[in-house]
């Protein structure tokens, strides 16, 4: 019988919480189809464009976005026959709209979501616009603090540094929409600490054959950029040019920006870690939802309030072993 072009399973989480790498990971099992692109952001569209979204860059890259129904059963229709066939967004997550989309048109589908310490997910958010030369603000609280600012601006989910890691209140409306059986919730830390068993685990619940896929391939990291006449002189320059790249191809503007963006990001400056007293001020924002996230899931996100930095994926799967390395 012929299959409709459409997902079994989901990627869903945060942007910056490993997606990528476990998206990887599923890519390389041999009873795995995923797409490409990776995020194609379909069931965040209503069967129409995308928002116009003014956040520097926005334009630009929502014209990647598939909406279009059509376009979206294209990515599938190259699967073999007997492969589990999947795609990778992570705002489907905090999009309350994709939640209902996803229900209503896929009820078998399994979701997978990735969960990271939401302050590091933040951090690691800003560290990946500002490093492309997109965020202008150049301290990270500060850019914090102006998310509301930017949404009523129209600003695109990527900016979204608190939202995007309130996990708790979206898993709590998922699980409205969605038999709970049919939701695996994945920790950053297992995908870093032991990326075998999380990998033998996502293949449980896909109800794929384990041990096919051992290690996380390396993916999506970004130098740090350090604040001085690199972002003051070539950052304005990527975001006039990332605007005007709307009106071109994406691999237009890919090609151009180019050598600028490799220029921003030399790499001669360490990723600073949040201090202590940086991550306590942030903690307000999230501990409610780290709570309700460990009453909903019956698991220990203590952790996440702790005020110790833990490193960046690539600090930490480096002390971990070789071939584990992902986004910072």
């Amino acid at each position: 019988m012929t299959r409709e072009p459409r997902p079994d399973f989901l990627l869903v989480g945060a942007p910056k919480a490993g997606t990528s790498a476990l998206h990887l990971a599923l890519a390389a099992h041999p009873d795995v189809f995923v797409t490409t692109p990776k995020e194609p952001k379909f069931w965040l569209c209503e069967d129409a464009p995308p928002p116009h979204w003014r956040g520097p860059g926005d334009r630009h890259s929502q014209q990647e976005w598939i909406w279009h129904p059509d376009r979206y059963a294209d990515l599938f229709r190259p699967a073999p026959p007997a492969a589990l066939r999947g795609e990778s967004t992570p705002f489907y997550l905090w999009h309350r709209g994709a939640q209902r989309r996803i229900a209503e048109a896929l009820p078998g589908v399994r979701i997978v979501a990735v969960v990271r310490d939401p302050i590091d997910r933040a951090y690691s958010n800003w560290m990946h616009l500002w490093s492309d030369g997109l965020e202008p603000e150049a301290d990270f609280e500060t850019a914090f603090a102006l998310q509301d600012e930017r949404v009523a601006a129209g600003y695109a989910p990527f900016w979204h540094y608190r939202d995007l890691g309130l996990y708790g209140e979206q898993l709590r409306d998922l699980l409205k929409l969605v038999e709970p059986a049919r939701v695996l919730v994945v920790r950053y830390r297992d995908i870093v600490d032991h990326p075998a068993a999380t990998i033998d685990r996502t293949c449980r619940f896909l109800g794929i054959r384990e041990g096919q896929v051992t290690s996380i391939p390396r993916d999506n990291s970004r130098p740090y950029v350090a604040p001085g006449w690199r972002p003051r002189l070539l950052g304005p320059v990527v975001r006039a040019g990332a605007a005007a790249g709307q009106f071109a191809p994406p691999e237009v503007w890919r090609r151009a920006s180019g050598p600028l963006v490799a220029r921003l990001q030399a790499r001669d400056a360490h990723r600073p870690s949040l201090s202590p007293a940086q991550r306590e001020r942030l903690l307000p924002a999230f501990a409610d939802d780290i709570g309700l996230l460990g009453e909903l899931t019956g698991e220990d996100f203590s952790d996440w309030l702790s005020t110790r930095d833990r490193g960046s994926f690539a600090q930490r799967s480096g002390a971990a072993g070789p071939g584990l390395s992902a986004p910072a």
